[in-house]
């Protein structure tokens, strides 16, 4: 397969093919998907199609075109694609050929250490590759960011010659454009009635931990907020499809959504977020909804991973809202009404100001235009 791809090097480059991915293969999603979405928009004649490994071709839309990771088809359009989109790697690696421009897009505003930065910290050292970070790296042509803190973070740690797109997360798009129909249908598809509050639980992955080791125990949480409350569980997308957690049931008041295919729209059916260092902190900020922020072990998670701020402070633009370190202390911020309190509310405006100033439901379009340069068209008169 190899020696047939080194023959496809040698072949002309396809003017309007673009190859895209995201985590790793696992499917369309991000912001590859949403720059796909509005590439099919704005440029119909760019053909997209999704770099997938097998075991996640189930996730892929019907009708999205894609190609097997290792297959023929694979290699064939890595090297003859002219454009290439993806938020983290293509895996197996690829020689990129001159013509071809690569946008990594990433996939969240960092709080913990990235790229560089983790040579500080031994047992992430440990695990990276840095040379192949760098040579990675050397091949981006455009590193899309969502706000000032992550460009500065972009530029220290994986340092190169690509141009600088401060234009916002095409994923984020939606939580500007979704009307209240939408919303409410998103919501009755995953069994929330229209009275009752909905709280999604979404934690990260802990690098010093194996398996997904919730930090609250979403059943008694349920309990004590009562019927009114409906919790939904998404576990990081490390530990496969299921959080696995006892006694979760479609109608029950707790419910896994981990195989969800769009996180997008959990957030959009969620009233409030409880999260810890997700990088999804900072996209549902964008919806101006409340965001508790449940840490227990950030001791030791910011000794084993470093953070670039200190997201308990409660300093204006660090924290983005309550704060909770025990699961009375959670029960306790809903019972008590602070997670929506007017103190709150200042915290996640500071907060959405400093890392949501370029989202507004256009990031898409932005992106592509930029990328696939189609010119903007002149105001209609």
């Amino acid at each position: 397969m190899r020696a047939v791809y080194r023959t496809d090097l040698h072949r002309p480059l396809d003017p309007d093919l673009a190859v895209y991915g995201a985590y790793w293969n696992r499917g369309a999603a991000c912001n590859p998907a949403a720059i796909h979405a509005k590439a099919r928009e704005l440029t119909p004649h760019i053909r997209g199609v999704w770099a997938v490994s097998s075991r996640h071709r189930d996730r892929m839309p019907p009708g999205v075109p894609y190609v097997i990771e290792g297959s023929r088809p694979y290699w064939r359009a890595m090297a003859t694609a002219t454009y290439l989109v993806n938020n983290s790697s293509f895996p197996g690696g690829f020689t990129k050929r001159p013509g071809q421009r690569y946008l990594q897009t990433h996939h969240g505003t960092p709080l913990k250490t990235m790229g560089l930065d983790q040579r500080a910290y031994p047992e992430l050292a440990r695990k990276a590759d840095f040379a192949k970070i760098l040579a990675h790296v050397g091949q981006w042509d455009f590193s899309l960011s969502a706000n000032p803190h992550s460009t500065e973070v972009w530029d220290r740690v994986y340092p190169g010659p690509y141009q600088r797109l401060d234009l916002g997360y095409p994923r984020n798009d939606v939580y500007f454009t979704a009307t209240a129909e939408d919303i409410a249908k998103i919501r009755a598809e995953l069994g929330i009635h229209a009275d009752q509050t909905a709280i999604l639980y979404a934690p990260t992955h802990r690098d010093y931990r194996e398996g997904f080791v919730p930090d609250l125990d979403p059943e008694h949480l349920a309990r004590e907020l009562g019927p009114d409350y409906v919790v939904l569980v998404r576990a990081h997308y490390f530990y496969g499809r299921s959080a696995e957690i006892g006694g979760s049931t479609p109608t029950g008041r707790v419910r896994d959504v981990t195989a969800h295919p769009r996180v997008e729209e959990l957030c959009l059916a969620a009233d409030a977020l409880i999260t810890d260092y997700s990088s999804l902190t900072f996209d549902y900020a964008c919806l101006d909804r409340p965001i508790v922020v449940h840490a227990p072990d950030w001791d030791t998670y910011r000794t084993t991973r470093g953070t670039y701020f200190d997201l308990l402070s409660g300093r204006p633009g660090d924290t983005p809202g309550a704060v909770t370190a025990t699961s009375d202390e959670l029960v306790e911020v809903f019972r008590t009404g602070e997670w929506r309190s007017p103190a709150s509310a200042a915290l996640r405006t500071a907060f959405r100001e400093r890392f949501c100033p370029y989202d507004d439901g256009q990031a898409a379009e932005r992106v592509v235009r930029r990328f696939f340069a189609v010119p903007f068209a002149p105001p209609s008169r």
